[in-house]
């Protein structure tokens, strides 16, 4: 057997929920604990770095801000990717992914809007300004809530996944929207300052426990949304046991 056959057995062997069970309950507490080691990493060089000079104390805001922001475009690429698998490859445990992101996405994206209106405040002299950048997040945080609504709504779970799968992917459209919103617009939200073409804008005694604490936004993702698919498929089964149970009891 080639070794192209062995991955694709691999692959093939995560789609089994069963399995994919024992693998998340071995992974979930390293990457807890890998989590924690991270983010205590991450907070630590976040207090020890410089205060701005203009910004003084508040720009410490930005090691919350920033990878919340990230992790929410990110979250629902993720999802993106999962209904892809839904509607596409039909996988067993892609609309698991999905229903299992969308409240993480959404809590990230309230923790940028929140983090953002107190960095904003002192910066702006308003918490809220309907600018390209923070209108766009907005509206990721009400996709988001109404993919969870819906999701919750429907009680034919194969109708709920192709119809969660096709508005996840049209609302995509507004993750880009989000990236590139300072270029294309004249808005008071700064410009891309991490990744640029021509380099990162940002010191390197910011910008180190600003890549530090995304690594430590990002492992935290992972590890919620691991233990989300778990328990979403354990909430299935027994969902699914509760429906035999009633057409025996008819």
């Amino acid at each position: 057997m080639s070794d192209t056959s062995l991955s694709i057995g691999r692959i093939g062997d995560l789609a089994n929920p069963t399995r994919f069970l024992a693998l998340a309950g071995r992974l979930l507490p390293w990457l807890a604990g890998l989590t924690l080691l991270v983010a205590v990493i991450g907070l630590w060089m976040s207090f020890e770095a410089p205060e701005d000079y203009q910004q003084g104390a508040t720009i410490r805001i930005m090691f919350i801000h920033v990878p919340s922001a990230w992790l929410a475009m990110m979250c629902y690429t993720v999802m993106a990717a999962s209904a892809i698998g839904t509607l596409v490859w039909r996988h067993p445990l892609a609309d698991v992914s999905a229903r299992a992101a969308a409240p993480i996405g959404a809590a990230f994206t309230v923790l940028a809007l929140v983090t953002g209106s107190l960095w904003g405040k002192p910066m702006w002299g308003t918490w809220w300004v309907w600018d390209a950048r923070l209108t766009s997040v907005f509206v990721l945080l009400l996709m988001y809530l109404g993919l969870i609504a819906l999701q919750r709504a429907m009680d034919d779970p194969t109708k709920s996944a192709r119809l969660s799968a096709i508005l996840i992917l049209v609302g995509f459209i507004n993750i880009p929207i989000i990236k590139f919103s300072v270029d294309w617009w004249n808005t008071l939200h700064q410009p891309a300052s991490v990744v640029r073409l021509d380099g990162p804008t940002i010191h390197p005694s910011m910008l180190y426990p600003l890549l530090v604490m995304a690594v430590a936004f990002t492992l935290l993702f992972f590890t919620l949304h691991l233990a989300a698919m778990r328990n979403e498929i354990w909430r299935r089964r027994v969902a699914a046991l509760r429906r035999q149970v009633a057409r025996q009891a008819a």
